[in-house]
């Protein structure tokens, strides 16, 4: 068993391809029309054939919720792997990305906390050898 798609609920689906494309750097892997959504999913460009990101429409009053309990308690919905917290802080920063948790080194592991623009913390963490 592997993981092969998983989620995150956004407001808006359009404005949160443009976030995760344009900004974060993921590439588009999937836009299919699924009822008034679309099952649109990003990837990222060093594993394109890897796990699926599915820019999941909020719609339902449960997953509001759920968002909105998460973001007032400062709690990431999910994380991403990079390279160099530092850098990606300082490039997404440059970009114009609200941080609710700068570069944070705790043992092994330094983390950042970015808001996705579309309802979500999302942690960006380096592990260290």
């Amino acid at each position: 068993m592997r993981i092969n798609v998983t989620s995150v609920y956004v407001d808006d689906q359009a404005k949160a391809l443009r976030f995760y494309t344009e900004t974060l750097g993921f590439v588009k892997k999937t836009d299919v029309p699924a009822g008034g959504a679309r099952w649109l999913t990003v990837v990222s460009p060093e594993q394109p054939d890897g796990t699926e990101l599915l820019l999941e429409p909020d719609g339902h009053p449960a997953s509001k919720a759920f968002k909105e309990a998460l973001v007032a308690d400062g709690i990431p919905l999910t994380q991403f792997a990079v390279d160099d917290v530092h850098a990606e802080y300082e490039r997404l920063k440059g970009l114009g990305v609200r941080f609710t948790q700068e570069p944070l080194e705790m043992g092994p592991v330094t983390t950042a906390v970015l808001d996705d623009t579309c309802g979500n913390l999302i942690q960006i963490a380096q592990m260290h050898e």
